[in-house]
């Protein structure tokens, strides 16, 4: 019986890997940017690889970037990254309902390595999805992006020094590529990037606050507001069709 569980683990593994071969291709550009961008923000080679080793988001460590460059204290650092990763809660909760039963330990192992892309390919996947499989998805995933990371900086120490300060560009050049995709999809989305570059431009030009606490206040009152209305705009319409 070890021995048949053994076998599935390990083909389920394999499964995992091959699902994941499309991610772990997909984060080159992405990990390479990073790595090259984190050199240019002042990075040495192994924190911008611990960087992908420990946090292993792509946006949020972006915006680290940014927040880096900015002189931004750890503890706003801390606050805008939670903020931004809020929705790997609902990711995880939906997935604990699609995973087979296992060790808790197995379930949080593999958590640390659930992203927008192995969610998806996990949360599609037909059946319920095994801790290998979930494994083997998560390693490609990973590997690629701390791996590309690395070389993304080591390019980007070659590049004339001159061409690394322009560099600091792209970093939003990035995060519009980022949003452009989202607020295609949704009004909503629109909205909240507006408000949100509203109140921080108010805090920083004021002088209201430092520019990292901005960024997390911003986020969070402009979080707040567009739900509220959200709320409000459904309850409206409810009352509107009882009547």
């Amino acid at each position: 019986m070890a021995d048949l569980a053994i076998d599935r683990e390990s083909s389920e593994f394999k499964k995992g890997i091959h699902a994941g071969i499309s991610i772990g291709i997909g984060y080159f550009p992405i990990a390479l940017t990073f790595g090259l961008l984190a050199k240019t923000s002042g990075l040495s080679i192994y924190e911008t690889v611990f960087m992908s080793i420990i946090v292993f988001a792509g946006a949020s460590q972006y915006i680290s970037l940014s927040l880096i460059a900015y002189g931004t204290g750890i503890l706003e650092i801390i606050l805008t990254t939670f903020i931004v990763n809020i929705r790997h809660f609902l990711m995880s909760a939906t997935l604990n309902e699609k995973s087979e039963e296992d060790h808790l330990f197995n379930k949080i192992f593999y958590s640390f390595g659930i992203t927008d892309e192995t969610f998806s390919v996990a949360a599609t996947r037909e059946g319920k999805v095994s801790t290998g499989f979930m494994l083997g998805l998560n390693s490609v995933a990973y590997v690629s992006w701390v791996v590309w990371s690395g070389i993304g900086h080591l390019i980007g120490a070659s590049l004339p020094q001159t061409l690394q300060e322009s560099m600091g560009v792209a970093l939003y050049a990035m995060f519009i590529g980022l949003l452009v995709p989202s607020m295609k999809k949704s009004v909503k989305v629109i909205f909240l990037a507006v408000l949100g570059a509203v109140f921080n431009s108010i805090f920083t030009l004021g002088n209201i606050m430092a520019q990292g606490w901005s960024i997390v206040t911003a986020t969070l009152l402009s979080a707040i507001i567009i739900e509220i209305a959200e709320v409000m705009k459904t309850r409206n319409r409810g009352e509107h069709d009882e009547e």
